[in-house]
């Protein structure tokens, strides 16, 4: 449990961050809250030569309006996300999903770009992102580019983030007034989901049905056509291939995520 020999760099600017990542490419892993890469590092699964900090980074904590969006600093702690007025009236999935995250620890550490960069479909903020319909912005030595949430997950752990680039914001559209919900089902309290769903204005995001975070396509087109809940959320687990495991099977996560989607599909319902 001991993580093999790395050299730490603290920096306290997104500038001192991107020189530092250009310096060392491969080598580098970006340490955020640190809820995700550290466990990584004492299994040996992850051996950086380089441990980028950007803790202090604090240019990248902010909740603001800009426009018809919400912007999001990829620092921002999930503590922050949960209580924030802005993001409770204009991005209210967001914020109750923020809430839902571990235990208080792990809320007051860890961060939204953080959970996005590690690309964990098991994790809850992707799928309440996916379904937000975000655009993640990264920056690097080339400038500034945006990438769509639909295009940010490509494989498990895996995004299309560059070794010299990093996540500085997230923008969603406004969600003031649509109707939202989230539903997850654990076998334990503070334990990863079996399966999630996070719901918001007719798009539908699931946590643990596939290898990548991903959207209940199939539900969301019967919505737009029509469909009642019940017939829309029967739907909710085609085209995924949710892992089978002997605490929770593949068909026993498909019959989970029909029963959320229902259930959440139901909120959203009450609140719009």
């Amino acid at each position: 449990m001991i993580p093999a020999e790395f050299r730490y760099e603290r920096v306290s600017t997104v500038d001192e961050a991107l020189a530092r990542l250009a310096e060392h490419g491969d080598d580098a892993k970006v340490l955020a809250g640190g809820h995700s890469l550290l466990p990584l590092m004492k299994l040996r699964l992850a051996a950086p030569e380089y441990l980028v900090d950007i803790g202090p980074v604090d240019e990248l904590r902010y909740v603001r309006l800009d426009g018809g969006d919400v912007v999001i600093g990829a620092l921002t702690r999930y503590s922050d996300l949960e209580q924030d007025p802005v993001l409770r009236e204009h991005a209210p999935l967001l914020a109750h999903a923020s809430g839902e995250v571990g235990d208080r620890q792990v809320r007051h550490r860890g961060t939204l770009g953080g959970s996005l960069v590690h690309a964990d479909s098991a994790a809850d903020l992707p799928a309440a992102i996916l379904a937000s319909d975000a655009v993640l912005v990264a920056r690097g030595p080339a400038g500034e580019r945006r990438i769509p949430a639909s295009e940010f997950f490509l494989g498990p752990f895996t995004t299309p983030l560059e070794p010299d680039e990093l996540l500085t914001e997230i923008r969603l559209p406004r969600q003031t007034g649509l109707g939202w919900g989230f539903e997850k089902f654990t076998r334990r309290a503070l334990d990863w989901a079996m399966v999630g769903v996070a719901v918001v204005g007719g798009k539908v995001g699931l946590v643990n049905m596939a290898g990548v975070p991903l959207r209940a396509s199939a539900t969301e087109a019967a919505l737009a056509s029509g469909a009642s809940i019940e017939d829309a959320a029967a739907l909710a687990a085609e085209d995924t291939n949710p892992p089978d495991e002997p605490h929770a099977t593949a068909e026993y996560r498909r019959h989970l995520a029909r029963v959320l989607t229902r259930r959440a599909l139901t909120q959203a319902a009450a609140r719009s």
